[in-house]
């Protein structure tokens, strides 16, 4: 019989959402102050498309049983190949910045990307606890692990967005060895991927410039070094306990993307080092419960529904943070919760919602 959903985890999910959409509104008057009918624009997508359309989307999702998720898996997951597929077709799909991830339809955008990443999980998932015990063998674990990641990989390296490929490889792997899968199995596909991502960077002049960028961001402080110098100084000019919320310099005239990948920096020069670490510590405990509920899932396709969708949550946003602050080379990775983004905050919720779905049914301890 199902009880009443987590409150603990509710609670770490509703402080994060809450956070994330007071750190956006802040770091947007940096956009206000420059164009006010941009920011009318962007403050009305966040919260209309993402907000509240997720909000609704979370409550739908936490009311279906779990169960039917896995019973359409496979449709799910080609149908979210399928939709990745149409950001390639002149007229539908949208370039920017050099990327194609986006589709138009009518005047609305929307990006495909996030209900692969859903998709993925799902059918993952689904395969694994179908398959249970034989995961541990080549034919029944690894080898569908590498054709699912290949068919994903091909569709984003050639967006391109090698970021969210190497965050769904790292998902997959994390869902595979709770699975219960073999380590050797996954220190191969660490290695193929690794020889993988090393050829793509060869090939595409972004990728190379990126990891120059990142050995040496002062060697070009006003082109491509120039966003992790200004993301560097957002965050030292926070200090310990920030400038107080709205008062960011960074965000109106020198930090690109300020409300998008780089919100994170804005965050920390207005709340400083504590709030930092109070941000990151909100995620930790979210993962933290996640997991929690995952070991306590009815069934091994609960748990690593579960599972997926906290690390992919985590990751995301950790790549964000570590890129922000220099620790690896600059991504396209979102502040989950934080970033601008309609879509992903919309899917964001609609994901929590299936957990939440999950955790009623969770095992008494």
């Amino acid at each position: 019989m199902p009880k009443k959903i987590d409150k603990i985890f509710l609670a770490s999910f509703l402080a994060l959402l809450i956070c994330g959409f007071v750190v956006f509104v802040s770091a947007s008057l940096g956009i206000y102050a420059r164009d006010n009918a941009k920011f009318t624009s962007i403050i009305f997508n966040q919260t209309f498309f993402g907000l509240f359309l997720g909000l609704i989307a979370c409550f739908i999702t936490s009311k279906i049983n779990y169960k039917y998720w896995k019973k359409f898996s496979f449709y799910i997951f080609i149908l979210s190949l399928f939709v990745a597929c149409l950001v390639f077709i002149p007229g539908i799909g949208v370039s920017h910045g050099g990327a194609k991830r986006w589709i138009y339809i009518g005047t609305l955008s929307f990006q495909p990307l996030e209900f692969l990443k859903i998709g993925f999980i799902i059918y993952f998932a689904a395969w694994i606890g179908e398959v249970k015990e034989k995961i541990q063998s080549m034919r029944y674990g690894l080898v569908p692990l590498i054709i699912l990641l290949g068919l994903v990989g091909i569709i984003l390296v050639n967006q391109p967005d090698m970021d969210s490929f190497i965050i769904l490889a790292i998902v997959g792997l994390g869902m595979y060895l709770i699975g219960g899968g073999r380590w050797r199995h996954i220190f191969l596909v660490v290695l193929i991927g690794l020889i993988g991502v090393a050829t793509v960077c060869f090939m595409k002049p972004y990728m190379l410039d990126r990891i120059k960028t990142f050995l040496n961001p002062a060697q070009n402080p006003l082109t491509s070094g120039y966003q992790i110098q200004q993301s560097l100084i957002a965050v030292g000019s926070g200090e310990i306990f920030g400038r107080g919320l709205g008062q960011s310099v960074q965000k109106f005239k020198f930090l690109p993307e300020s409300v998008g990948d780089a919100i994170f920096p804005i965050a920390a020069e207005e709340f400083g080092f504590v709030g930092s670490v109070f941000i990151i510590l909100l995620f930790l405990f979210f993962i933290s419960r996640g997991l929690k509920l995952a070991s306590l899932a009815p069934d091994l396709f609960g748990g690593l529904l579960v599972s997926g969708i906290v690390i992919l949550i985590t990751i995301q946003s950790f790549f964000n943070i570590a890129a922000m602050i220099g620790v690896i080379p600059l991504s396209g990775s979102p502040l989950i919760f934080f970033s601008q983004g309609g879509t992903a905050l919309f899917f964001t919720l609609a994901e929590i919602g299936i957990i939440l779905n999950i955790s009623k049914y969770k095992k008494l301890t």
